[in-house]
């Protein structure tokens, strides 16, 4: 073979070989001949006649993302940005109007969420604006569907990602919030000082309560015992005067007798008067004299009935 043969051979394998092209996963390729629409080519290996046919563009249909910063005014006058985050996706039935119909449709995209966010954030106050961001949301998504699904865009999701008002009006919040803060915290601090107050005062009634019953059972006690003391007296011959004189020597002998008992403890007695002092005295000792003398009768009296039970 002459070398024209072999250069003629090498430009059609060269063509045959250009004519080849390769589609990847979740990308459309489209095909023109001579300028002019042909087919859209799918993932795959493909072949297109040389020079005749070209690739004109390739689509992705992945789902995409962008982002839009919207700066607006609220209802009460405060300017804020609002983040939107809008994923979208070319549809495979209709990669032809999304490649023809539009050239950029991210701009196209931007333009409609400035249009949204501006016509719906201005009839809401700063602070519905955060609770009702997915109001501001979903009115994006449907405006978006309404006017790009004729261009071959489908909306997947659209988000309002970031709220920034302006930094006075952040701090100014902050403080707010702060203040409305100590405001609930003072008020839990006084209901519990008050809970504790109320019983705390509950506590102390019932322990008066128990305290005066204690003595109320005390002093009953007390006057039982004299009772009874009064009634063994007056069955040995004494009466109602007489014991009751002695019961009060006793109980003034027991009560020296329980101060002494006390270290460091030193007990001075002055009467109002001399003659009173001595009158006081005396009446001591008379009431001793007599518990004596009751004492000795009662032993006697004893020993009789002793006695007399023996004999029998």
């Amino acid at each position: 073979m002459s070398l024209t043969t072999y250069a003629v051979i090498l430009i059609i394998v060269l063509l045959v070989f250009s004519g080849i092209f390769v589609v990847k996963q979740q990308t459309s390729a489209i095909i023109e001949r001579f300028g002019r629409f042909t087919s859209i080519r799918q993932s795959g290996l493909h072949f297109r006649i040389p020079i005749i046919d070209r690739i004109a563009g390739r689509i992705s249909l992945r789902i995409l993302q962008l982002d839009v910063i919207v700066e607006t005014k609220t209802k009460d006058d405060v300017f804020v940005k609002l983040k939107v985050s809008v994923q979208y996706k070319v549809v495979r039935e209709k990669v032809y109007d999304a490649f023809y119909k539009l050239d950029y449709p991210q701009d196209q995209i931007t333009s409609y969420v400035f249009d949204v966010v501006r016509a719906v954030v201005p009839k809401m106050k700063l602070d519905d604006v955060f609770e009702k961001k997915d109001d501001i949301a979903n009115a994006v998504k449907g405006e978006l569907n309404d006017a790009m699904i004729n261009y071959g865009y489908d909306i997947i999701k659209a988000l309002v990602t970031d709220i920034d008002p302006d930094p006075e009006v952040k701090a100014a919040m902050n403080r707010i919030n702060a203040a409305e803060r100590k405001k609930v915290a003072a008020q839990y601090d006084g209901d519990a000082e008050r809970i504790l107050i109320v019983e705390k005062a509950k506590a102390e009634a019932e322990s008066k309560r128990l305290q005066g019953q204690g003595i109320a059972d005390q002093r009953r006690e007390i006057a039982r015992g004299l009772e009874e003391s009064v009634d063994v007296l007056n069955k040995v011959g004494i009466n109602s005067q007489e014991a009751s004189a002695l019961i009060v020597v006793t109980q003034h002998y027991d009560t020296l007798q329980a101060i002494g008992g006390e270290t460091n403890t030193n007990l001075i007695l002055l009467p109002n008067s001399p003659q009173a002092g001595s009158e006081m005295l005396n009446d001591m000792v008379a009431s001793f004299t007599a518990s004596n003398q009751i004492g000795e009768a009662m032993k006697n009296q004893n020993t009789k009935s002793i006695d007399s039970k023996e004999k029998k």
